[in-house]
């Protein structure tokens, strides 16, 4: 079997918790008030996309890092709303992932055959 690359390896990692941490943090907003807060279901469905990512990132499902990749290119799409420190960090995450990811260890990785 293909070993995992590091650059994987962390990223899905990174993704996991990612996902995991925002998805308990805007989980502390829900307050019995009227009307529901929709807008927090969908943050929350973007937050569990995170974590899907990670687990099949780390399984070595390719359908997973390129779902990882619209998801970081989303948030540096939404960064550009809010500051511009936000928008480089994003933007630099989703640079260094695009370029970890899909280097040819990596591309490798994914494209094995599973048993």
């Amino acid at each position: 079997m293909n070993q995992r690359p590091l650059s994987v390896t962390v990223f899905g990692f990174l993704y996991i918790a990612a996902g995991a941490l925002g998805l308990a943090f805007h989980l502390t907003e829900l307050k019995p008030q009227h009307p529901f807060p929709y807008e927090l279901v969908w943050i929350s469905v973007v937050r569990l996309i995170a974590i899907v990512c990670g687990v099949y990132m780390l399984r070595g499902s390719n359908w997973a890092r390129w779902l990882a990749l619209v998801w970081i290119t989303y948030h540096v799409i939404l960064s550009g709303f809010h500051s511009r420190f936000e928008l480089v960090m994003h933007s630099l995450l989703c640079a260094a992932f695009a370029y970890f990811v899909f280097r040819p260890r990596a591309t490798q990785y994914f494209r094995a055959v599973r048993t």
